[in-house]
């Protein structure tokens, strides 16, 4: 069996900027053991696959080492191989996910994902988190991921985690987070939990991040970026419960897959 593999940076105009993303355009599923070999053999933050079916897709995302319910950057990377390799796209894209139905659609040169939006609650960090993360005092909120907000862009470049710390926290992953100066703000995020240390972009955190700034910056239009060595740029616009999260994507690498 030979399968078509692309390799997106999402996030970003230009290629080693923002998020690799392996994208797998299937006819059918395969059994889920093989979707999981093929990302863990990519080793990429993220593997996306999709399916095509009456009207829309059936789109899966997986880490190297496991499946995940919701990811923004490899949702663009597949949305940018429809529209700009397969030539195969509506003007809306709408996708069939485990977070329920997500479409995609197309701006200028940008691409618009419209996801749920989440509303971060203030909580307790768990016992050795903040330690873990190297800061020592923060706000702390939650919603699939803890949100940690700390005072400045510095802090936020100079975290050096200890990943093995984090592991095993009850929840996805962390973003920590601080007011921006040349974007609204800024952020890195840390997945150990789902096999990825740091994430360079993620798009999901930003249906968080989003409400969170914009309740604190009073406006519903946001620019964003995230990483550390390596990074990507975001507008996030919320919309209610909904957020619109926007970025670019160019093509790194295309290829065959032999089974």
């Amino acid at each position: 069996m030979i399968l078509d593999i692309y390799q997106v940076d999402a996030f970003t105009h230009r290629p080693f900027g923002g998020n690799p993303a392996a994208v797998c355009p299937l006819g059918e599923w395969l059994a889920d053991e093989q979707l999981q070999n093929i990302a863990a053999e990519n080793n990429l933050s993220e593997t996306a696959y999709f399916v095509p079916r009456d009207g829309f897709y059936e789109l899966r995302w997986f880490t190297p080492q496991v499946e995940v319910e919701l990811c923004g950057h490899a949702t663009l990377a597949a949305a940018w191989v429809l529209i700009n390799q397969l030539r195969d796209a509506p003007d809306v894209l709408r996708f069939s996910t485990r977070s329920g139905e997500l479409r995609v659609t197309r701006q200028g040169d940008e691409l618009a994902m419209d996801f749920p939006a989440r509303q971060p609650e203030r909580c307790e960090p768990p016992a050795g988190m903040l330690k873990a993360l190297g800061v020592e005092t923060a706000e702390v909120f939650g919603t699939d991921d803890y949100i940690v907000r700390v005072d400045n862009e510095a802090q936020v470049a100079a975290l050096a985690p200890d990943f093995a710390s984090l592991k095993g926290l009850p929840k996805r992953g962390i973003a920590v987070t601080a007011k921006g100066t040349q974007f609204d703000f800024i952020s890195r995020w840390f997945g150990p939990n789902v096999g990825v240390n740091e994430d360079p972009v993620t798009g999901s955190a930003h249906t968080s991040l989003a409400p969170f700034w914009a309740e604190r910056l009073g406006k519903t239009t946001l620019t964003a970026e995230q990483g550390g060595q390596r990074r990507g740029q975001l507008r996030c616009e919320l919309k209610g419960d909904r957020v619109i999260i926007s970025g670019k994507a160019v093509l790194y690498l295309q290829g065959q897959i032999h089974l």
